[in-house]
């Protein structure tokens, strides 16, 4: 690829201040359609009964699988620099946040 075409391809992203700051998230819960997938980032406290969701991220199968494959590279190489990542004993929590329940 030429310079001119290379030039053509790239993309200009823009981040504002806010979004850089980022919003912790310490749990996900990931529904989906035929047409979609829907991405709940939740920020859960240790002792209160309720937990709000801080980000809701809405993709394209496509793009939903492009993602995953991308953090599993990420992991990966994160993982051959860092170290294995331990998993967790799973977190036993009610999966009720006040709305219907999920329906694939």
């Amino acid at each position: 690829m030429d310079n001119q075409q290379e030039e053509q391809t790239q993309l200009n992203i823009e981040l504002s201040e806010e979004i850089a700051e980022g919003v912790y998230a310490n749990l996900a819960v990931i529904t989906h359609s035929n047409a979609e997938f829907v991405v709940d980032f939740i920020n859960v406290m240790p002792g209160l009964p309720k937990a709000k969701v801080k980000s809701r991220i809405i993709l394209t199968p496509q793009h939903a699988k492009r993602f995953m494959k991308a953090l599993q590279d990420n992991v990966k190489k994160y993982e051959s620099v860092h170290g294995a990542i331990q998993d967790q004993d799973p977190v036993s929590m009610p999966m009720n946040f006040g709305g219907p329940t999920a329906q694939a």
